[in-house]
């Protein structure tokens, strides 16, 4: 241990008694950047061209984009929704099995033709029925006019010998009890006669009860043919051939054409200007060059909060109107094919007549 510290502390003094060392005046070699080589400078010159480029073309769109959608005048609203068309249901009138299907979704339909039909064979013997009961109801007013006929004819006769017997009684050339006798011969004849014509209005009635009951089986077997009662567009098919539906059970669900609509929510400050009757653009998503033309049909006289699904400018928590546009029907025999719901698009509503609509929504093409 001893000998450890005396060689620590003889290279102690070694190290002190040293001369000090001379400072280096040469220079220091200080790390010079790389530079960049010729294909990093062209690269980013490009880069930047390149943003310039698409900022000019950003800007040019933007002047057209402007020029093609102006900002709305006062006196015009909008307001985003959906369109929509009534929708109607093909049900049965009569409890019955589905025998045919004549329609499927997505088809067209018109007025009067027929998507459906429903088992008919019970009723159809019914009516077989029916209608055979008429035929003999017919067999016995022809019986019972051709009974009344004979009565008739023997009443005219009684009542032929009733005054010859009168006229010789006068001249004393008969006696009373013949006359008595002609007199209640006439009597009984009219008598027969009075029930011949009431067998005949019964018979008549029984044949006019059996008609009755073979329309009314009839009437049963047209209603359980399916027609669509307007013209439209076949959404969805709710049964299959074979299932046994009770009344009122749907086999189809149908857009009406006829009735095709958009509902959008206003502020109060803009619902309030605006009138029935007053005129709308309707504009598509799926085509936004085309405004269809439309007319402000309903205005809610309450106001609510606007619907989640609704998109507005203004807070959610602000009451709105509901106000709903409806195209012309015009429009909609025109465009039938072109018909869809639940399209989303922007309704413009002018509430000031004596604007002049701007240029992208001045017509409909």
């Amino acid at each position: 241990m001893q000998d450890t510290n005396q060689q620590l502390q003889v290279g102690a003094a070694s190290v002190a008694n040293e001369p000090p060392q001379p400072m280096s005046t040469e220079p220091r070699h200080l790390p010079v950047p790389v530079k960049a080589n010729g294909k990093m400078r062209s690269r980013r010159i490009g880069a930047l061209f390149l943003v310039l480029a698409l900022g000019a073309a950003g800007g040019a769109g933007y002047v057209v984009w402007q020029q093609m959608h102006p900002p709305l005048p006062v006196g015009i609203s909008f307001g985003n929704g959906r369109i929509e068309a009534d929708e109607v249901d093909i049900s049965t009138k009569y409890a019955g099995r589905v025998a045919e299907l004549k329609a499927e979704i997505g088809d067209l339909v018109t007025p009067g033709q027929e998507v459906a039909r429903m088992d008919t064979r019970d009723i159809d013997q019914s009516l077989s029925k029916s209608e055979a009961q008429a035929s003999q109801a017919q067999r016995s007013v022809e019986e019972a006019q051709a009974n009344l006929t004979q009565q008739e004819t023997q009443r005219t006769l009684a009542q032929q010998e009733m005054e010859r017997t009168s006229r010789l009684l006068a001249n004393g050339w008969t006696t009373q009890e013949a006359a008595d006798q002609r007199k209640q011969a006439l009597d009984a004849a009219s008598a027969a006669y009075n029930a011949a014509q009431a067998r005949v209005f019964v018979a008549q009635h029984a044949l006019e009860a059996a008609r009755h009951d073979s329309g009314f089986y009839k009437v049963q077997i047209a209603d359980n043919t399916l027609v669509a009662p307007k013209a439209g567009r076949i959404q969805y098919r709710l049964t299959n051939i074979g299932e046994v539906l009770g009344a009122g059970g749907k086999v189809f669900t149908m857009l009406d054409f006829s009735y095709v609509y958009m509902d959008v929510y206003l502020p109060t400050a803009e619902a309030g200007k605006v009138k029935v009757g007053a005129d709308a653009r309707i504009v598509l998503d799926a085509y936004p060059d085309h405004p269809i033309p439309a007319k402000v049909s309903f205005i809610a006289s309450q106001a609510q909060f606007t619907p989640k699904t609704v998109e507005t400018q203004t807070e959610r928590d602000k009451l709105m109107f509901r106000i709903r546009v409806r195209i012309e029907q015009d429009r909609l025999a025109a465009h039938a094919d072109a018909i869809r719901s639940g399209l989303p698009g922007v309704t413009y509503i002018r509430w000031d007549p004596t604007l002049v609509w701007p240029r992208n929504l001045e017509s409909a093409r």
